[in-house]
């Protein structure tokens, strides 16, 4: 049997093209496509970079430790996804939104889906702990209208920068979490306490590796927010305190211009007044 003789696989400036070329009539089907474009970039990466043999087995070695650190509780793959800005980018390229609609952010890890419902002026300060905040807040669609019965979810970091499901022994169950419903006007109130920022989980290795290479870890202070109703498009996004020094360096890439409110106001008080802009979703068949 003849051995048909195939194309040099050696020379940097054509190994991405053979590459493409091992799917033959299948090259532009989607997921094809995307391998290809994923080697070219990485081929064009390793001809800007030039890695030696060793710096590139290590490489692939802290590719091995990422998964070998994930489990059911903490994802590091998702943590090099939101460290590296990529989260927020699919955020951004995935809900392109009107100029005055509430932008989305990234969920982050330590959201929960059990959040429990609470009556609107509850305090979801569950041990009391830290600087009283009132919060409250409404939800309209593009034109000003109120959106009654809408779904808000909020939950936040302690006055420690630590959020309940990090603190189990430390933290009651569901503390500084709420699920309120809107009334007539589209608007909601709880109260809480100021949350504090924190530093992004360090001990991991895309922590260790970040941390070596001088990356700033804090997330400034914030309140999340997730917000649906029926016919609308979901809202996941952070409403940030004005006055934390870390709102330039997120390390999540999550700061927008309208997402940061003062949460001291100089009343002797803190309170917090935010507007949530909601789009309706688009209907079939209309472009």
């Amino acid at each position: 049997m003849a051995i048909m003789a195939s194309k040099a696989s050696t020379g940097k400036s054509v190994a991405s093209d053979l590459f493409a070329e091992r799917f033959g009539d299948r090259r532009t089907d989607k997921l094809p496509a995307t391998l290809i474009s994923f080697a070219s970039h990485l081929h064009a990466l390793v001809i800007e970079l030039r890695p030696s043999r060793d710096e590139w087995r290590a490489f692939l070695n802290l590719l091995i430790d990422i998964g070998d650190y994930s489990d059911t509780r903490r994802d590091e793959w998702m943590l090099i996804s939101d460290l590296f800005g990529i989260s927020a980018l699919v955020e951004e390229l995935n809900h392109c939104r009107p100029p005055d609609a509430t932008p989305n952010t990234s969920r982050g890890p330590f959201y929960r889906d059990d959040t429990p419902e609470r009556p609107l002026g509850a305090n979801i300060s569950l041990d009391g702990k830290g600087e009283p905040l009132g919060v409250s807040g409404r939800v309209l669609d593009l034109d000003g209208q109120p959106v009654r019965g809408a779904r808000v979810t909020t939950w936040q970091a302690n006055s420690q920068g630590c959020y309940e499901n990090q603190q189990p022994d430390h933290q009651p169950e569901f503390n500084l979490r709420g699920r309120f419903t809107t009334d007539e006007a589209g608007r909601f109130h709880y109260k809480t306490v100021i949350p504090a920022g924190y530093p992004v989980p360090l001990d991991g290795p895309a922590g260790a590796l970040l941390k070596r290479a001088g990356f700033p870890p804090r997330r400034p202070a914030h309140l999340q927010f997730h917000i649906a109703a029926e016919g609308f498009e979901t809202i996941t996004t952070h409403i940030f305190d004005a006055d934390d020094p870390a709102l330039g360096s997120d390390p999540l890439f999550a700061v927008k211009p309208e997402l940061i409110k003062r949460f001291r106001t100089g009343s002797g008080q803190c309170e917090l007044d935010c507007t949530f802009v909601m789009v309706r979703m688009r209907q079939e068949g209309l472009r």
